[in-house]
C-alpha cells in the first residue's frame, strides 16, 4: 500500500501506516534520506539527537479530512563553532516551518481565499473537506506577495463610501494599465497631497469636480495636468439647468398639456387656453413668495461676496447659518432657487375613504360625489372634488374621450435632460414637449441653446470653442454655470483635449462595493 500511496505525497518521503476513519484520513510518514544539513552553517549530519511527530493538515482523501503525521528527526550539528547544536531536519517540498499544515493545502486554501473571501471561503473549504477559519484565509490572503507597481504616469482619483453618508475613502487608479494603485482613508486635500509627494513621477490626473481633491493635486504635483471628468462636466449642466427651469413650473406643465393635443366630445382636437398675458395685480402668496425670494436674494448675494474674498463653502455656511449643501448649490448655480411654499393636506383627505369606496361603486360623478361628503361635514368647494377625481377618471377606459388627453409634466430634473437630448433619444410626445416649452420662454430657450452647444462641445471634445462659449453666457442664466468652470479652466479645458476620465475609476468603485458586499457575508 506505501508504493502505491508515494504517487500521491510529497517527494522525500516514506509511508509507514495509513488510517482511515469515518471522516478522516491519516498518514504516518517519514522522511526518506538519512542525512539533514544545519539551517545555519549547512554543515550535513547524520548524528541524531531525538525525534518527534509533527502533524500537518493536507488535501482531503476522497472526502475525507486528509492529514500527514511525520516522524522528524532532530540532528546534532558537526560543526564545532557553530551556535546551533540541535536542529530539526527541514522538509522545504512538504510545510514551511512553525506551520500545521502542507503547501499544498496552503496552496489550495489560498486559492479558496483570493477567490470567495475570509467567511464565505471557510464555509466553502470546509465543505470540501478542508476546514478552516475565515481569519486564516485573510492571513494567507496578506501574506501573499505582491508585484512591485511602477510609479504610473496617468491616475484616476475619485471618493468611495466606507459608509454611505457618513465616511468617504479616496481609490487612485492607474489609467494606462487601468488597476487600483491604492486606498485612502478619507478624501481630504492632505491625504491625497501626501501621497502624491510619496510617489513623484505623476503627470496627468483625472478627477471629479471637488474642490479638495483640485487642491490636493495642486499641493502634491503643481505640475501635472488635472483632467475635469466629461461626465461630471454633464451632469453638473444638468444640475445648472434643473435650477433655472425651478422657475418655470407654470410652463413646464403647460407644455405637458401641449404634448399631447386635448380632445374634445366631438372627437377633434382643442386648442388648449393659452395664458392671459395681461398683468396681474399679486395675490397675498405671491407677495409674500417674492418676499421671502428677495431676502433669500439678499443672502445669495452675501454668499457670492465672501466666496470671492476666498471663504471656503464651509466656514461660509458657518457664518451665515445656512447648510453646507445649500452654498454649494447657490454657487453652483449662479442664483437661489425660488422659494416654494410647503405642500399642504387636501381638504378631502378625511373624507378619502368614503370617497374611495364610493368610486370603487362605480360612482364617478364629481357633484354627486361632492354632495355627499357635504353631508357628512365637508366645507370644501366641488371643484376640490373633481380636481380629485380627475387623475382617476383617466385610468377608465371609455372616459378618455370625455375628458382631455394628459401627458404628465416630467420632473425638473427629467426635463433638464430632455431639453438638451437629442432628437434621437426621446419619442415623439418629449420632443413636442421641448417644443412647446422652448417657445412659451425666450429667455429659456437661449438658456437651452447654451446648454446644447456646450453638451456637443464636451461630447465632441471640441476644445478651441470654449472661450468662446464662455463670452456667450455673460448675462444669461448659464453665467453661475459658466463661473464655475472658469474657477477650475484650465481642467475644463484639459478634459476636452484629452483621452482620460474617471470612467475606470468608477469600475474599480463598483468591484470595491461588490467585495464589500461579499465581505459582509
Amino acid at each position: 500500500m506505501s508504493k502505491s500511496l508515494l504517487s500521491l505525497l510529497p517527494a522525500g518521503l516514506i509511508v509507514d501506516q495509513v488510517t482511515v476513519d469515518a471522516d478522516r484520513v491519516v498518514v504516518a510518514a517519514r522522511v526518506r534520506a538519512a542525512t539533514a544539513s544545519c539551517p545555519l552553517c549547512r554543515q550535513p549530519s547524520r548524528r541524531v539527537h531525538s525525534r518527534y511527530d509533527r502533524r500537518l493538515n493536507d488535501l482531503p482523501w476522497q472526502g475525507r479530512v486528509g492529514e500527514l503525521r511525520l516522524q522528524v528527526r532532530r540532528f546534532r550539528c558537526p560543526a564545532a563553532d557553530c551556535p546551533r547544536r540541535v536542529f530539526a531536519e527541514r522538509l522545504p517540498t512538504v510545510a514551511a516551518p512553525r506551520v500545521r499544515r502542507t503547501r499544498r493545502l496552503a496552496e489550495a486554501q489560498r486559492t479558496i481565499a483570493l477567490s470567495a473571501g475570509g467567511e464565505p471561503g471557510a464555509r466553502l473549504a470546509t465543505h470540501l473537506a478542508m476546514p478552516v477559519s475565515g481569519d486564516t484565509l485573510l492571513r494567507l490572503i496578506r501574506a501573499e506577495p505582491t508585484a512591485p507597481i511602477p510609479t504610473p504616469r496617468v491616475i484616476g482619483i475619485d471618493d468611495w463610501a466606507w459608509r454611505r453618508g457618513k465616511r468617504y475613502g479616496t481609490i487612485i487608479v492607474d489609467l494606462e494599465r487601468r488597476r487600483p494603485i491604492d486606498l485612502l482613508p478619507d478624501r481630504q486635500a492632505d491625504t491625497v497631497a501626501a501621497w502624491l509627494k510619496a510617489h513623484p513621477g505623476v503627470e496627468i490626473v483625472a478627477r471629479d469636480r471637488a474642490g479638495a481633491y483640485a487642491d490636493g493635486i495642486r499641493r502634491g504635483v503643481p505640475t501635472a495636468v488635472q483632467v475635469a471628468d466629461r461626465w461630471h462636466l454633464l451632469h453638473n449642466l444638468t444640475d445648472a439647468l434643473r435650477e433655472v427651469l425651478t422657475g418655470h413650473h407654470r410652463d413646464l406643465r403647460a407644455a405637458a398639456k401641449l404634448a399631447v393635443a386635448p380632445v374634445d366630445g366631438t372627437g377633434q382636437e382643442a386648442h388648449a387656453p393659452q395664458p392671459d398675458e395681461g398683468a396681474k395685480p399679486p395675490t397675498r402668496r405671491e407677495q409674500r413668495s417674492a418676499a421671502i425670494q428677495a431676502a433669500r436674494q439678499a443672502r445669495f448675494e452675501e454668499v457670492v461676496a465672501l466666496d470671492v474674498r476666498g471663504w471656503s463653502q464651509t466656514r461660509i455656511a458657518q457664518t451665515l447659518g445656512l447648510d453646507r449643501k445649500t452654498v454649494r448649490v447657490w454657487l453652483r448655480s449662479g442664483q437661489p432657487p425660488p422659494w416654494r411654499q410647503p405642500a399642504k393636506g387636501s381638504q378631502v383627505d378625511p373624507f378619502l375613504d368614503h370617497l374611495r369606496r364610493r368610486w370603487d361603486e362605480g360612482c364617478h360623478n364629481a357633484a354627486r360625489l361632492w354632495r355627499e361628503i357635504k353631508a357628512l361635514g365637508f366645507t370644501g368647494q366641488r371643484t376640490t372634488v373633481r380636481d380629485w377625481a380627475r387623475p382617476l377618471r383617466q385610468t377608465i377606459p371609455g372616459m378618455a374621450s370625455a375628458v382631455s388627453a394628459s401627458w404628465r409634466a416630467p420632473s425638473r430634473r427629467r426635463a433638464a435632460w430632455l431639453v438638451v437630448a437629442d432628437a434621437t433619444e426621446i419619442d415623439a410626445t418629449e420632443q413636442a414637449f421641448v417644443t412647446a416649452l422652448l417657445s412659451r420662454s425666450p429667455k429659456l430657450a437661449q438658456t437651452v441653446a447654451l446648454a446644447r452647444a456646450f453638451r456637443t462641445m464636451v461630447r465632441q471634445q471640441r476644445a478651441g470653442e470654449l472661450d468662446e462659449w464662455l463670452l456667450m453666457t455673460d448675462g444669461t442664466a448659464m453665467a453661475g454655470f459658466a463661473g464655475g468652470l472658469k474657477r477650475d479652466l484650465a481642467a475644463v479645458r484639459a478634459a476636452l483635449s484629452l483621452p482620460w476620465s474617471t470612467g475606470p475609476v468608477e469600475g474599480q468603485i463598483s468591484k470595491l462595493k461588490t467585495i464589500k458586499r461579499t465581505m459582509n457575508g
